[in-house]
Formats: structure tokens, C-alpha cells, sequence
């Protein structure tokens, strides 16, 4: 490995937090506890916490002063008047309305433009996402590219739409029967795959050809813009913002969880243009969230968002992101554990097929794995196969997709190269002795998103 290639941090520590490492005696008593879940272990018995990048951030000086002028007036605050224009500014849209975080804005958008019976295509289904479209009436197509689904296959964008499968589905169900697009930048369960720029123009001209909208799941929008700065001909020399404002400029509208790429640890909106929808989705949050002028967050909240924002699309900061997640990455595939390639941009997923061969999909390799990554190593991280992709609601038979992963997420400014040293070390001990990792079997499965709470025992 190359250490030019991965840049120092592009801030320094002024505040840190204690942690420590239990004893691998604990951590198995721990896990047992927790019904071999991760999302059930106590934070406080984690050495490194890669779980999730959503809402784990470390704010700037910037943002934490930007919390100390917050204007918590019921209406009209003015956190909410700098968070709408910078918003404006970034990504173009008319209105913006404010959600406590990101499923907060998927329910609104799901239930003002999905009519029972409707499809709604997209490039791999999120959890969350789905739930809500489904819950409404809408029923999910999956229409991302056929190489997205290959973990071992490393090509530059497999987190487009395969326009041919949308022209399908349109002329099979009709243009009236499509809800919108919903298209994610980046594909967090494809890896973190980013999305081209000629995929999002294409998908607009199609779109528009059946006057179908087009809505973004902007989560990791920054994340993308900076692989389409490094991959796509013609944005080089481009700004991280200017790339931005162009994505956007194809879609009528966006959900965003701030949690990720705005750098904050709450907090989200919905963007559109369309005045009816606009006005539809002002009734609504008053009813789930909050008023229009805040939604679910306090003013504080909203400020050190729109701070969060504008620092997220500085190119050094980015590229330190990006980079560090590569980092981890990159040393895993030199030790030979199988990764989803091309490493993408918020976490490495290891790929619990190939780690785990000797066990089956029905026997959750990936939640197992995951627990015993735990237990090797005191580092949390989630599983992202079988167990979170749930059961048709229809057929009650699992959804058995085709990536069966565990993702290794990376919080945003919390930690440093040496720690991706101590989990990739971690990673490659465990996968010595892969073999002993068992199955596992529910003991308990809730009905609706199972993987936050569900509980387990070893086969």
C-alpha cells in the first residue's frame, strides 16, 4: 500500500471521548445478552463502533457554535430560513420541509405520491425506504444494474439504473402506474456504489419522455459527486459543489437523512418543486413531525445542519472521507478476505458468502458473522443480507437477496487510520478460524424491519 494515497486528517482533536476494551469472556456474555444482534449491544460495551455513519458524526467548531445561536421559536425560526437557503443553494429545489431524519421524509413523500397499486422502480431497495412504499401501497421493482449484484466485480458505477429494465417495466404496468423513480446516491445495500452522471441524465430523459417524477435518496449525495469527480470523464476539474447542483438538477425532488453527508447526529428533509406536492406535504408534517418551519428538529438542530452542508462539499474533506473508508478497505482485499468491489464510499462490506461458505443463507452468515467479529474484537459492525431484507409481505418466504453482507461503517470525523488498522486486523484473525463461526436461528422476529431488535441462538 501506497500511504500517499490516503490523506492525513484535514482537522485537528479538541475533545475526545474514553473507551475500553472488555475482556473476550465479557464480549461472549455480551453478544448471548444481546441475542447474537449487534444494534442490542450497550455502546458502552463497544471498543470501535462501526454500526452505522447515521447520526455517529463529530460536529466541527463551526457547528457547534452554530448550535449555541439556535432560535427555537415554534414558527418562522430563523434556522430554518439559513438551512432552506442553503439547501436552495446546494441542490436547486424550490421548498424544502424538515423531518426528524431521513424515514421521516421517506413516509411523507411514500403517502403524497404513491397510489395503492402503484410501482415505484429503483436502484436496490433500502429497508426503511421499502417499508414506507409498501406500507402505502406501492410496490418496489428492483431496477439497478445485473453487475451490482456481483460482489466481486469492480467496475466504476454499478449503482445505476439499467434503463432497459425501467423501459420494461413502464411498457409492461404503464407510465400511469409508476409512482416515481426513486433513485439513491449512492446504493448503500450494492456496497456504497456510486451513481454516474450520464446514468442520472439518461434516467431524466426517459422520465420525462412518460412524464414520470424522479426523487433522490440524496443520503450520501456528496460521496457520489466526489466518484463522479474521480471517475467520470469531463468532471475532474470540477467542483464538488458544482457536481452536486448538476445531479440534482434531474430530479423533482430528494429525501435526505442529515445524519450522513450533513454531518450532524439528527435530522432530515424532503425536497420538491411541484407546488401540490409541496403544499401536500406541509399538512402532513404537522401531523407526523412538526410544523412546516421545523419539522422534527429544534433550531440548533437545523443550524449545525446548514453549516454541516456547506462543510461537507469542501474537496478535502470528501476526499479524506472517501479515502479512509478506502483505506480499510484496501488492506482487507491485500489480506484476501472477500469485499463487495469497488470499495464505495461510507463503509467496507465483507462479503459473508465467501467468508462463510460452509454455512447456508438460511442459517443468517453474515448476523453471525457479525456477532463473532464482535466477540473477536470488541468492533460493532451490521448485518446487511437475509435478516434485513425481511419477508414478502404477500408470501410471508424470506427475501433472499443476492449480497449477504456484513458493512463495516465508518462515522465521519471520529476515527483515524490506526483504527482502521485494529478492525482490519480483527477481520483477518477472525477469517483464520472462519470455519467456527455457526449458524444461527431466530428466537424472536418482529414483523416490521427485523433486523433492529430481532434476537437469535446459535445453530
Amino acid at each position: 500500500m501506497n500511504l500517499n494515497d490516503y490523506p492525513a486528517e484535514p482537522f485537528r482533536i479538541k475533545t475526545v471521548e474514553t473507551v475500553k476494551m472488555i475482556s473476550r469472556e465479557e464480549r461472549e456474555k455480551v453478544i448471548q445478552e444481546a441475542g447474537y444482534n449487534t444494534f442490542l449491544i450497550n455502546s458502552e460495551d463497544v471498543y470501535i463502533d462501526l454500526l452505522t455513519d447515521s447520526g455517529t458524526n463529530a460536529m466541527s467548531d463551526r457547528q457547534w457554535a452554530g448550535m449555541m445561536m439556535g432560535d427555537e421559536a415554534y414558527a418562522g425560526s430563523k434556522n430554518f430560513h439559513h438551512l432552506e437557503q442553503v439547501v436552495q443553494e446546494i441542490f436547486g429545489f424550490k421548498h424544502l420541509v424538515p423531518t426528524h431524519q431521513g424515514r421521516g421524509a421517506e413516509n411523507l413523500l411514500s403517502q403524497i405520491a404513491i397510489k395503492p397499486g402503484q410501482f415505484v422502480p429503483g436502484n436496490m431497495y433500502f429497508t426503511t425506504t421499502r417499508y414506507h412504499q409498501e406500507r402505502n401501497g406501492g410496490i418496489f421493482v428492483d431496477i439497478i444494474r445485473d453487475e451490482a449484484h456481483d460482489a466481486g466485480l469492480d467496475i466504476p458505477f454499478k449503482g445505476d439504473i439499467d434503463l432497459n429494465k425501467l423501459q420494461k417495466l413502464i411498457d409492461e404496468k404503464g407510465a400511469e402506474n409508476i409512482a416515481y423513480v426513486c433513485l439513491a446516491v449512492t446504493v448503500n445495500l450494492a456496497g456504497g456504489q456510486p451513481v454516474s452522471m450520464k446514468n442520472m441524465r439518461e434516467v431524466r430523459q426517459l422520465a420525462d419522455k412518460y412524464k414520470i417524477n424522479v426523487f433522490y435518496d440524496a443520503t450520501r449525495c456528496v460521496e457520489n459527486a466526489y466518484f463522479i469527480k474521480e471517475r467520470e470523464e469531463g468532471f475532474a476539474g470540477k467542483s464538488i459543489q458544482e457536481i452536486v447542483r448538476e445531479m440534482f438538477s434531474y430530479a423533482d425532488g430528494c429525501t435526505m437523512s442529515g445524519k450522513k453527508d450533513c454531518l450532524v447526529n439528527i435530522g432530515g428533509f424532503l425536497c420538491m418543486n411541484d407546488e401540490d406536492l409541496f403544499a401536500a406535504a406541509k399538512e402532513l408534517v404537522v401531523v407526523y413531525e412538526g410544523m412546516p418551519s421545523y419539522g422534527g428538529m429544534a433550531g440548533r438542530d437545523m443550524e449545525a445542519m446548514a453549516i454541516g452542508l456547506q462543510e461537507s462539499t469542501q474537496v478535502e474533506y470528501i476526499e479524506h472521507r472517501i479515502k479512509q473508508v478506502r483505506y480499510l478497505g484496501d488492506k482487507l482485499k491485500a489480506a484476501g478476505i472477500p469485499i463487495i468491489e469497488p470499495v464505495g464510499g461510507h463503509a467496507v462490506f465483507l462479503d459473508a458468502r465467501r467468508f462463510c461458505p460452509h454455512l447456508t443463507q438460511d442459517q443468517f452468515p453474515a448476523q453471525s458473522l457479525a456477532a463473532n467479529l464482535y466477540v473477536e474484537s470488541g468492533v460493532r459492525s451490521m448485518e446487511r443480507g437475509i435478516v434485513s431484507a425481511g419477508r414478502d409481505k404477500n408470501t410471508g418466504k424470506n427475501h433472499a437477496p443476492k449480497l449477504e453482507t456484513v458493512r463495516l461503517t465508518i462515522p465521519r470525523r471520529v476515527y483515524t487510520y490506526r483504527h482502521m488498522d485494529v478492525v482490519a486486523d480483527a477481520v483477518i484473525n477472525l477469517y483464520k478460524h472462519k470455519e467456527k463461526i455457526k449458524g444461527l436461528r431466530f428466537v424472536y422476529e418482529p414483523r416490521q424491519l427485523r433486523f433492529f431488535t430481532a434476537r437469535f441462538e446459535e445453530i
